[in-house]
């Protein structure tokens, strides 16, 4: 790449202050030579920093002040203001902190970015500057009628003007697609419009690169040649960026990363970038990075090398954060082979494994036996460490990431060697998520544990039906078959699945598990309908010794006889428990309904009714609400957060996924990995007995959709109360005119494509890890809305001030029961609360034949607003209750038993 002529000065960062011509004047957008590059501070944006996010929503204007001048005081020559946060009111607090901004000399001396995706808090901050300020930013994205609408207006106003990349199929992300973007935005702002071409800023996408995707090797190159085009091409216009976008690949190793920055300027302002966005603490001068580094560093940004990422890779292993050499024993590589090989699976090294499989290959002769021999003998080891409790789930899918990437190098080997795969040493297991559910990252963990200790797996993904697992079971000859399933509905497809393997004569054994499945359900109601060997695995670390102890030839009889006895046991106790619980009438039930109306509370109108479409978050707002907790559990790490870090036995690996974990996480939030979407509805409604009736509007005098709720029936304590969801809801012919809400939100919306891409890559490893964390930014998007609507939608708690944990613990008022779970266990309902949010074409989530959420990492449900509201279990109900409940719903009394068989006393 030959250099920009007009930009070939040595470059070094020393971040002095710059003479420049000021912006707060009413002068030209304009950066003299002797400038070279403007920085743009970014700490005073509510999405970039958590701190100043904070200092707005306390209304601690006085301390976000000093922010801005720290920016100031640190060389930033513009600073950015965004106040795009759902929960504070954006246009107020951007006129209120510019207009304080004014009375403040040492700030205000430097000019203004706008920053905003939402034009009424740009067109408010241009009516409160006092100088030239900086939109950020307008794109073609919408058409070019709001763009020239939006440019028009900042033209009045006597602004500069960010312009993106971007236009109606997207975002620019190769050479060709940026320069024809800004080529046509500046024609229609200068030719079309007479927008000063001095006033414009081209931002063509700094995009990561070192990510190890092929697609992004050229990401810098793309952005520097797009950069020169523009200055070349597009008279007096400018060129920013995000710098440390390049580096989002090696967070969390401040060396490289600044080293990457510092590169990434020198190349990008000798091509005429002129400004940007860059944190000076995250530079070093160029002249001062370490040659080696220098060189791998530009390898990647130039492209010059096709290994130029795994060599920056495996040196950024040596180097730590902060920029000091490590110490890395690498003395394990004077091994044998055998040994080396191990060693490599039992730490999940995969940086060595195709040369060590290919030296193992020649050792043997047959590339088969490479598997047989020296890798199962390490993931032996694994499983034996594992076992024991010597390792942790998060390591042993690491181990697996290696094992993979080692079977698949040789698989070319062991097909031109004609060999036949033959049965794996221990055995052949199926596993399957059953028909109508979604969910399988229980299985996946399980299917890798497995895997590890020497089984062969056949998983054939999610919504399975019987037919298709038991036509495949007997293709394959497997040993075993394994179930999942997290939504009750599963519970029944897992008893039908066992009777057809008593239809069809099957022996083998069955494994059941999942969320919703337990030790008392598998004998209640699977394993009396199969001759076969049942057994419910509790979580994947018990899955070896069960799946040994079933398949073992010197034990299995034995081990099958004690489960039968041992589940045939436990359905008598069950049955003598079930028979001498004392439930009431649902007459007597109803008559002790919750005593809230008439009362005192008046219900809060919300702020509309009918649906309201919620697209403006992302991952980076929902990330502040997550629950770390359950994400260690589904890793099966117990404790809770941020305890479990300092725990005795598994603080240290809790500590290192919690790592891996923030490190995806950022990529999901720099790259918007995720589209969280969802959709919010408020109606006028009332009470029926134990139904909720939606009325069409105020007026109330006619209903559209009727909610159906359920009723406890077990005896209570003196003074306890039979509780039902619509207790909470003012009666009909009541003074109180109440309302209900409904949600559906998801976070697992462009999830497939990376899913599909660490697949090919052999690693389950960060596959499990990405649905682990779609899974929590789905619940995080459910406490974030339902805040949002106690405080803004609905607003009735404005001024509620919780903090994460005490939301996590459900200190709000109010309560958002999911259909399917304890309060309202009936999943048929999910179809009409997803019929009144239209969430299919409003959310993009579907429901399965089973009334499971697609994509998996979705949530919906109810909300009420009442002081008095609680989360409550149904527990179990009698005969009257289903069949009164099947009429009010109008359904066949066999249909609700079946999607209400855990909660039946009968």
């Amino acid at each position: 790449m030959s250099l920009n002529p007009a930009y070939k000065g040595v470059y070094k960062f020393k971040w002095e202050n710059h003479p420049f011509l000021t912006l707060s004047g009413l002068e030209a957008f304009t950066v003299t030579p002797e400038t070279n590059f403007v920085n743009v501070g970014e700490r005073t944006n509510v999405t970039g920093s958590r701190k100043f996010l904070q200092l707005i929503q306390e209304n601690n204007y006085e301390a976000a002040l000093e922010v801005a001048r720290e920016q100031v005081e640190g060389g930033a020559q513009i600073i950015d203001i965004n106040m795009d946060e759902g929960m504070i009111n954006g246009v107020e607090s951007m006129v209120r902190f510019l207009n304080l901004i004014a009375s403040e000399p040492d700030i205000a001396r430097v000019p203004v970015m706008l920053d905003s995706s939402r034009w009424e808090i740009i067109e408010a901050g241009l009516q409160c500057l006092q100088g030239k300020g900086v939109v950020n930013s307008i794109s073609l994205k919408e058409g070019e009628e709001k763009f020239l609408k939006q440019a028009t207006t900042i033209m009045r106003y006597g602004a500069a003007v960010v312009v993106m990349a971007f236009d109606e199929d997207g975002q620019a992300d190769t050479y060709e697609r940026r320069i024809e973007i800004c080529e046509r935005s500046y024609k229609l702002l200068v030719d079309k419009l007479g927008f000063p071409p001095q006033d414009i800023i081209f931002d063509p996408n700094v995009f990561p690169v070192g990510t190890g995707m092929e697609e992004h090797r050229k990401n810098a190159m793309d952005f520097f040649q797009a950069t020169r085009w523009i200055r070349e091409n597009l008279p007096a216009a400018h060129v920013s960026g995000g710098v440390s976008n390049v580096s989002f690949s090696f967070r969390g190793n401040n060396l490289v990363r600044e080293a990457m920055h510092s590169a990434f300027l020198y190349h990008a302002i000798r091509e005429g970038m002129d400004m940007g966005i860059v944190n000076p603490s995250m530079l070093m001068v160029y002249d001062d990075i370490p040659a080696e580094l220098l060189e791998k560093v530009e390898d990647v940004l130039l492209d010059r090398k096709e290994d130029a990422t795994e060599k920056l890779l495996e040196y950024a292993e040596t180097v730590k954060g902060e920029g000091k050499r490590k110490e890395r024993d690498m003395s394990w590589r004077e091994g044998k082979v055998t040994e080396r090989l191990t060693h490599a699976l039992v730490q999940g090294i995969a940086e060595f494994v195709e040369e060590d499989v290919e030296e193992a290959r020649h050792q043997f002769e047959r590339p088969l036996q490479v598997i047989e021999g020296p890798l199962m003998d390490g993931m032996n080891v694994v499983g034996d460490l594992f076992g024991s409790g010597k390792m942790f789930l998060p390591q042993v899918v690491k181990s697996a990431r290696v094992m993979k990437k080692a079977v698949a190098y040789l698989l070319p080997f062991i097909e031109a060697d004609k060999a036949k795969g033959g049965k794996s040493n221990h055995g052949k297991i199926l596993l399957a998520t059953v028909k109508g559910d979604v969910h399988d990252i229980g299985k996946n963990i399980v299917g890798v544990v497995l895997g590890c200790n020497n089984y062969e797996i056949i998983d054939l993904g999610v919504m399975v039906p019987a037919e298709k697992i038991l036509a495949k079971a007997r293709e394959e000859q497997v040993d075993a078959i394994g179930l999942s399933g997290l939504i009750t509905p599963s519970l029944d497809e897992m008893v039908h699945l066992a009777k057809e393997m008593k239809r069809e004569k099957f022996d083998i054994p069955l494994l059941i598990g999942g969320a919703t499945t337990s030790r008392i359900h598998t004998a209640v109601k699977i394993d009396e309908n199969y001759e076969g060997a049942v057994v419910h695995v509790l979580d994947a670390s018990r899955s070896v010794t069960v799946v040994e102890s079933l398949l073992n030839k010197d034990n299995q009889v034995a081990f099958r006889k004690k489960m039968k006895d041992e589940y045939a046991d436990l359905r008598d106790q069950y049955h003598k428990r079930s028979t001498a619980k004392e439930l009431i009438s649902i007459e007597d039930a109803r008559k002790n309904k919750v005593p809230l109306f008439p009362g005192d509370h008046k219900p809060v109108k919300p702020t509309f009714t009918g649906v309201k479409v919620i697209d403006d978050v992302d991952a980076g707002m929902l990330a502040p609400y997550i629950d770390w907790t359950p994400f260690f559990a589904t890793w099966e790490l117990r404790g809770k957060y941020p305890e479990i870090l300092k725990d005795e036995v598994v603080g240290e690996e809790a500590t290192r996924l919690i790592g891996d974990a923030k490190k995806m996480l950022d990529r999901i939030i720099k790259e918007k990995w995720l589209k969280p979407k969802g959709v919010v509805g408020f109606w006028p409604a009332a009470s029926s007995g134990d139904d909720i009736v939606l009325y069409t509007d105020e007026s109330r005098d006619k209903s559209f959709a009727v909610l159906h709720t359920l009723r406890q029936q077990l005896k209570k304590a003196q003074g306890q109360p039979n509780k039902a969801l619509s207790d909470y809801i003012a009666p009909e012919g009541d003074e109180a005119k109440d309302y209900i809400g409904a949600f559906a939100v998801t976070a697992g919306l462009g999830i497939e494509e990376h899913l599909k891409a660490f697949e090919a890559d052999h690693d389950d490893y960060q596959g499990i890890m990405l649905k682990a964390l779609a899974d929590r930014l789905a619940e995080a998007f459910a406490e974030y809305l339902h805040e949002r609507v106690r405080k803004q939608l609905w607003g009735y708690i404005p001024n509620e001030k919780l903090s994460n944990e005490e939301l996590i613990t459900e200190q709000y008022q109010g309560i958002r029961p999911a259909a399917g779970y304890p309060a309202c266990p009936d999943h048929t309902e999910k179809e009409l609360i997803f019929t009144l949010l239209n969430a299919e074409e409003n959310a993009g989530i579907t429901l399965t034949e089973s009334f499971a959420m697609l994509p998996a990492s979705s949530i919906s449900g109810l909300y009420f607003s009442h002081p008095e509201s609680t989360y409550f279990a149904l527990g179990k109900i009698n005969k009257d209750q289903v069949e009164d409940y099947a009429k009010r719903k109008g359904m066949e009394v066999e249909t609700v038993e079946r999607w209400l068989s855990p909660n039946l006393n009968y």
